[in-house]
Order: structure tokens, then sequence, then C-alpha cells
């Protein structure tokens, strides 16, 4: 059986993780994520795409458990323009400098969620002013994160506080 050119499956596998990212955060979303020079990794044992990076830094992973993306900070710098209000969680004043060191976000400190974000979904948690502040997975629908006083709304994978000090970087 033939091998496939390196070029092509660059462009398959580039075509692959932005098909998941249209899925994930809806249609565009892939094209503002991932741009033509993103650098695909494979893993070695497996032979499935694991990472995509751009320009040294780690942009998103695929998770094993559901084929779906785990941002990073860079990757959600590049997607929160696109986003607009959608899979984005605004937390008080007071939760910021935590949030930011990647501490979980509590519902009593939710002052605004998109009210269709599902538990388990991928979601940028930003300040009163707009700035990002973490990544991570919603505990809480966004509803429920609005309605509850009580609990974690969104456990952080990752802070801006953490991500300067730890930079995630692409071997």
């Amino acid at each position: 059986m033939p091998s496939l050119p390196p070029e092509l499956i660059k462009k398959l596998d580039l075509r692959r993780v932005r098909a998941i990212a249209d899925y994930q955060f809806g249609p565009g979303a892939g094209e503002a994520l991932f741009p033509d020079r993103a650098e695909i990794i494979r893993s070695k044992r497996t032979g499935r795409v694991k990472h995509v990076c751009l320009d040294g830094s780690l942009l998103a992973t695929i998770r094993a458990e559901d084929g779906l993306l785990s941002l990073t900070i860079a990757g959600a710098k590049r997607l929160s323009a696109f986003l607009g209000d959608r899979y984005k969680v605004v937390v008080s004043e007071e939760a910021v400098p935590f949030v930011a060191k990647g501490r979980s976000a509590f519902a009593k400190h939710v002052v605004k969620a998109d009210p269709k974000i599902k538990s388990g979904d991928e979601v940028l948690v930003v300040a009163p002013d707009g700035s990002l502040l973490a990544v991570g997975r919603a505990v809480l629908s966004g509803w429920e994160m609005m309605a509850f006083k009580r609990g974690v709304a969104v456990k952080i994978r990752a802070g801006i506080s953490k991500e300067r000090s730890r930079s995630s970087r692409c071997l």
C-alpha cells in the first residue's frame, strides 16, 4: 500500500483539527484557531493527532477520552475574539487574582455566563473588563452557574499567571 506524501498528510490533519474546532465551538472556529502554518504533532505510540502548535506555542491538545480539544491560554487568546460572548464565563473582580492563578471558579463569583454552556464544555473565563483569565471545563451549565451560589462552576486547567511562569511550548 503506497504511503501518502507528507504535505497531503499535514493538510488532512489540519482539516481534521479544524473540523473538531468547528464542531466544538461553531462554524469558523477552526480557521480562527488553526492557521495554515499550524504544526500538527502526532503520538509516536499510536500515530494519532495529539497536539496543535503555532510558532512554538501549544494551542490545543486533543483529549483522548472524547476526541475534543483542550485549549491552552495561547489557543484561547486566538479564539476569544471569534467567540464573542459564547463559551465565556465572567467572574467578579474579587475572584480575578485566584482564577488567574489557576484556581477553580466558584458559582458565587460568576457574574455572567453563556446560557448555552453545558456541563463538560471547554470554556474561557474572563474578567469583568473582558480580559482572558483562564481556560477550563465547565462543571455546571451556564444557567446553573448564574442560579447557584455554592460549588465549583469551572474547573480551571490553566490561568494566565501560571502560563507566564510555565509557558506551553511545543518541542
